[in-house]
């Protein structure tokens, strides 16, 4: 089994100088590297591309909603960066989905991923913007919404992960943020589980930033999250 497959850090720093002290502290403990807005706007394709030339994976974490002609753009752009997975709103409602599933299918497309319910918000804050459906129920919601688009790639909260798994079969990837390994603090997050739960609930890629990025041994800390990983997989192994 190859652990590094299921796990992606999280570089969320401001700029390149940051990010690339971290990986090379890292080293060959990661072979997933997630970019999102803050360091992407700060440092463009060149950020991804540093990172294909070591030889890593990037997932491009840009979370586009707009009009579907204009996600379809940013989709046929983002290509040109060579990330291998790039995430849309699925509240951007199926015809924005469709145009970016559609804008995909060009040779180097990244996967797309359509990001469900944001692992910050909890049921009261779907209620502030007018949805009376828990976070499981929007979450199941968006994710058929999105397979009829075209899309079989998730992002959803720990919580969400053993119902999308049963809705959506084996051959879907589901990525999981809000990891939080064993004796590490939530921060902002508020659906959150433990390496084990995400990766026996059937969490294809786990991804994880502060309790990797802000330890004092980084490198350590990924290397315990990855053990977390083999021992959870053995686990479910031996149970299936």
């Amino acid at each position: 089994m190859d652990l590094k497959s299921h796990l992606a850090i999280a570089l969320d720093h401001p700029d390149a100088a940051q990010a690339l002290a971290l990986v090379d502290h890292l080293g060959d403990t990661c072979q997933w590297y997630k970019v999102g807005m803050e360091l992407y706007y700060a440092e463009g394709n060149r950020i991804v591309q540093h990172l294909r030339d070591r030889g890593f994976n990037v997932f491009l974490d840009l979370k586009l909603h707009d009009i579907p002609n204009t996600v379809a753009g940013a989709v046929r752009s983002a290509t040109q960066a060579g990330a291998s997975l790039l995430t849309i709103h699925a509240s951007g409602g199926g015809a924005m989905m469709s145009a970016a599933a559609e804008a995909a299918t060009a040779p180097g497309s990244p996967r797309l991923l359509a990001v469900t319910v944001l692992t910050s918000m909890d049921a009261n804050e779907l209620a502030g913007i007018g949805i009376t459906a828990s976070p499981a129920e929007q979450v199941l919601r968006l994710a058929r919404l999105a397979r009829a688009s075209g899309i079989n790639g998730m992002v959803c909260s720990p919580e969400e992960v053993a119902i999308l798994r049963k809705e959506t079969g084996p051959d879907s990837l589901l990525v999981v943020p809000g990891i939080r390994p064993a004796g590490s603090a939530v921060g902002d997050q508020k659906r959150v589980a433990t390496t084990t739960q995400a990766i026996a609930d059937g969490a294809s890629l786990l991804v994880v930033g502060r309790p990797i990025t802000r330890a004092t041994d980084p490198a350590a800390a990924a290397r315990a999250v990855l053990q977390e990983i083999e021992l959870a997989s053995s686990a479910d192994a031996k149970t299936n």
